[in-house]
């Protein structure tokens, strides 16, 4: 019998093969399995009774192959119990072959949901199997990715009387298209900051990263759970993906796809596995989740330091590797990041509204929680002040459709640069060769970025990035050339390079 089991975002075939020979009454369980694996031979034992059959008190063993490949989860529960109903003559052979099998099953023979049924539907459809077996629950979402029929099972008697012939199931149909199942805060609810609304307007435009450096109670937070209202909806390949990493992860068992762009905010407490992923069988962590979306990292200073720096390589790459001793697995990691923290440790520095407590040398430590490689990577450094009682009592600011509308027009003219057919990735994507040649500064700015480079004592990679954010504000101001303004208001957006957080 054919079943599959996750590996990292994808899924790998595994035969479930059933033996049955004369001697004590036992069952074994080969082939790598975990111990959720292992497990499923009382599930099975009782669900199969429960469907009205008995099976004879037989030596049983059920390999899964191949046997080098570790199996884990709770997926291959319906495919061994239908082995082992066709090594007891109660299905015939033929009636499994060409077709696929995964689901959990209750006590009762209940067929449960599983994680990764996406991954199982994409895996089918390579194979070129003809039908694939999946709990109800999942068969939706899995039709929206197979090109096999996704047979809709809820008990394993209907898989019994399916494969006997007895009973015909019609396939499930993948859901319409959705749209984003929760409402965005909207900019329109801030008054001032304008310069940091400015900002995530840049960031959602170029895909950049943000630094929100400001006292308690400035609306860092605010601001940044309004950064999704204005990225442009999830395409459909994009979907799939962000659909694959939240099933593998057990946060979307539901049917149909996912089109809300994610928006993760993990503890400061995280541990580097939660937040880069891990475990024995590595599974996807906040930066995969986060892919396509935004991962808003509050009190930035307070994570611990090796959960900071393993964001290092995911920030430059979009992917993340995860190796342990059996597995060494990619996840996609291609998110906007999002950090807030405060100037000190009391969070009242260069607050006109309370004095700073902290010593001189608890300011320095709390500035370098935070290394300078880090800091380079993130492309905007904003200083958020305290906002004043007229800013507050300001008119009603711009609404979020209209910053999304400018941000949509500044990324179709990223994608409009196309070389050999394929499109020009965002601007904080974009490679130095590809950057040499859409990022062409005119004479006065490039005067200017030399003078920073010096005056600041930038890095390499600082000025890359600061080049790569003036080609999104020109980007913005529909300007084919990098001009004057364009990289001096990019150069404001990195005081950290002449003073630390």
């Amino acid at each position: 019998m054919s079943s599959a089991t996750p590996w990292g975002i994808e899924a790998r075939e595994v035969q479930v093969e059933v033996g049955v020979e004369f001697g004590l009454p036992t069952m074994q369980l080969i082939g790598l399995p975990d111990t959720a694996v292992r497990e499923s031979r009382d599930r099975v034992r009782s669900a199969i009774r429960s469907s009205g059959y008995d099976l004879k008190r037989r030596n049983v063993v059920i390999n899964l192959a191949p046997a080098d490949l570790k199996k884990e989860g709770n997926q291959l529960d319906l495919p061994i119990a239908l082995g082992l109903l066709t090594a007891h003559s109660e299905l015939k052979t033929d009636s499994l072959e060409g077709r696929m099998a995964c689901g959990e099953l209750g006590l009762d023979g209940e067929v449960r949901p599983i994680r990764g049924a996406l991954q199982v539907a994409e895996l089918a459809s390579r194979l070129g199997i003809r039908e694939i077996l999946l709990p109800a629950a999942n068969s939706r979402q899995a039709a929206a990715l197979s090109g096999a029929p996704v047979i809709p099972i809820t008990h394993l008697r209907e898989a019994i009387q399916h494969l006997s012939g007895d009973l015909s199931i019609l396939p499930a149909t993948p859901l319409p298209r959705g749209q984003a199942d929760r409402a965005t805060p909207d900019f329109a609810d801030v008054r001032g900051q304008e310069t940091a609304k400015r900002a995530l307007e840049i960031a959602a435009a170029g895909g950049h990263n943000v630094l929100f450096i400001g006292p308690p109670g400035t609306g860092k937070t605010m601001l940044a759970r309004r950064l999704p209202g204005i990225l442009p909806p999830l395409g459909e390949a994009e979907a799939i993906t962000v659909t694959k990493i939240h099933s593998l992860s057990g946060a979307a068992r539901g049917n149909g796809l996912l089109w809300t762009r994610p928006f993760r905010s993990p503890h400061a407490g995280v541990s580097s596995a939660g937040l880069i992923g891990g475990g024995t069988m590595p599974r996807p962590g906040e930066i995969s989740l986060a892919h396509a979306g935004v991962l808003f990292l509050d009190e930035l200073p307070e994570f611990r330091r090796d959960a900071l720096e393993a964001l290092r390589q995911p920030l430059e790459d979009g992917v993340v590797t995860v190796v342990r001793t059996r597995a060494r697995l990619t996840f996609p990691a291609r998110f906007t990041l999002v950090a807030a923290c405060n100037p000190c440790r009391c969070g009242h520095l260069g607050d006109p509204r309370a004095e700073c407590v902290c010593a001189t040398g608890d300011i320095d430590r709390y500035r370098r929680r935070l290394s300078g490689p880090l800091l380079d990577r993130i492309d905007l450094h904003v200083e958020m002040p305290v906002p004043s009682l007229e800013e507050l009592k300001g008119p009603t600011c711009e609404a979020s459709a209209s910053i999304a509308e400018r941000v949509a027009a500044a990324r179709r003219t990223q994608l409009s640069r196309a070389a050999d057919g394929n499109p020009t990735p965002l601007n904080s994507a974009l490679a130095r060769r590809e950057l040499d040649r859409h990022c062409q500064p005119t004479a006065a700015a490039q005067s200017l970025i030399e003078a920073a480079f010096e005056r600041l004592a930038m890095s390499a990679r600082a000025l890359t990035r600061a080049l790569k954010v003036a080609r999104t504000i020109a980007d913005l101001d529909e300007s084919p050339k990098v001009d004057v303004t364009h990289v001096a208001e990019a150069i404001q957006y990195r005081p950290l390079d002449r003073s630390g957080p």
